[in-house]
């Protein structure tokens, strides 16, 4: 598919957005997340949320060089917001049109860039952690950093809804698909 394909209906046409690494990179985070809370509190288990923990490490790190040199919507400079753009967006929200980006949003955008951040900030307080470096007080950040991913997962999980609702631009499918649908107004 074209970056531009023409849907049938006049007006509507479909946008690939998201690469197939970047889709691929989303759901084995998800995958691995989800093993990692999952097998938390399982000792007899604790070698394979070591390994969620450093599946998603290495995600990060391959997701950081991909936004340097992926595809137009995965690079950092199509999506790292400015404060004007995210003050901008927050006020568009209040009124009847508000602003729609094909990409991330500047609120999405800062979700993605705080999962990455506390990814690495989950991992390397694991690593030290397993490693017998710390003690308690890591051990605490480690599950602190966890439970703010999971808060901010929660939020960006929220916005993809809401999102899909407000402007019907098939957000969710998105994830599977690459496709967002953009209409005319």
């Amino acid at each position: 598919m074209t970056t531009k394909q023409m849907i049938s209906r006049p007006g509507v046409e479909k946008i690939m957005v998201w690469d197939i690494a970047v889709r691929l990179f989303h759901w084995f985070m998800v995958i691995s997340f989800a093993g990692a809370m999952i097998t938390q509190e399982m000792e007899s288990l604790r070698l394979i949320h070591v390994a969620f923990g450093y599946t998603m490490a290495a995600l990060v790190a391959f997701r950081v060089l991909w936004g340097f040199i992926g595809t137009r919507y995965a690079r950092f400079t199509s999506f790292v917001p400015t404060f004007a753009q995210i003050k901008g967006y927050i006020a568009s929200m209040f009124t009847s049109r508000p602003q729609h980006y094909l990409g991330h949003n500047p609120l999405g955008a800062l979700s993605i860039l705080a999962m990455l951040i506390l990814t690495l900030l989950t991992g390397a307080s694991g690593y030290a952690v397993y490693e017998g470096f710390g003690g308690e007080f890591l051990e605490e950040a480690h599950e602190m950093f966890a439970n703010l991913m999971l808060a901010v997962v929660g939020v960006h999980v929220a916005g993809a809804v809401l999102s899909n609702l407000f402007h019907r631009d098939h957000s969710i499918r998105s994830m599977i698909t690459g496709v967002k649908v953009v209409r005319s107004r």
